[in-house]
């Protein structure tokens, strides 16, 4: 448990990149993450390698991104829970990647989606991207909110609970703003809900893969700690 801590509280968003390409074992081990996300989360995740133009844009530049050759596109059919599936399924890809020794960036607006070289169907959209590759640096931490901001009942908590929410607390959001919260019932089942604003639907997504990590357990298999939007869509286990 301890070196997933560690891996979870290493991977900070990275938005430069080296001309080192993604290949062999890693590009593999890439791949099958994705295929076994897609299937899991009934998702069309799509990985491009070598493929600068998505990021050769005003918007990227903008947004500081150098050199951003690769990158996922989280995509899926329509539906309610499909900016919470892309953003669970997105950070368990995430953490591969920091396993793999990759650096990623979560991106929502500022890269040129128009020149993404993939056509959608009327059925599919896409909800945002990573930026992945070797990085120049490997980012900073940010400011985070603690646990009692994010728990809405605060007192006798099982350690269980409060690992769950410590590495929920390392999860990536849009802008940091961490817009999430969870609660612990008097079933001992857990309830998480995103607030209003941008792309925090997608960023309770990421929490919530966060959470499953800090407590070890998978959220399909075990419904005592149900949090994921595969078994509970509402929020309420």
């Amino acid at each position: 448990m301890d070196d997933i801590f560690e891996l979870v509280k290493s991977r900070h968003s990275v938005r430069s990149y080296t001309d080192k390409p993604i290949d062999g074992n890693v590009k593999e081990e890439l791949e099958n993450i994705i295929e076994k996300c897609n299937n899991a989360g009934k998702l069309n995740i799509k990985l491009f390698l070598n493929e600068p133009k998505a990021f050769d844009t005003f918007m990227a530049h903008y947004g500081k991104f150098n050199n951003v050759k690769n990158y996922i596109v989280l995509k899926g059919d329509k539906s309610k829970n499909l900016e919470e599936r892309c953003g669970y399924f997105g950070q368990e890809i995430v953490m591969k990647a920091q396993e793999l020794g990759l650096n990623t960036c979560w991106v929502a607006m500022t890269y040129g989606k128009r020149k993404v070289p993939y056509k959608l169907s009327e059925k599919e959209k896409i909800v945002c991207t990573l930026a992945i590759g070797y990085g120049t640096e490997n980012g900073v931490s940010h400011n985070i909110k603690t646990f009692e901001d994010v728990s809405i009942k605060k007192e006798n908590f099982p350690d269980w609970y409060k690992k769950g929410i410590e590495f929920a607390l390392l999860a990536p959001t849009a802008m940091n703003q961490q817009k999430f919260s969870f609660e612990l019932t008097k079933e001992n089942k857990v309830k998480a809900e995103a607030k209003k604003g941008f792309y925090t639907k997608v960023d309770l997504g990421i929490a919530k893969y966060n959470f499953e990590l800090g407590i070890g357990s998978s959220l399909y298999t075990d419904d005592s700690t149900c949090a994921s939007p595969g078994c509970c869509e509402t929020g309420n286990c």
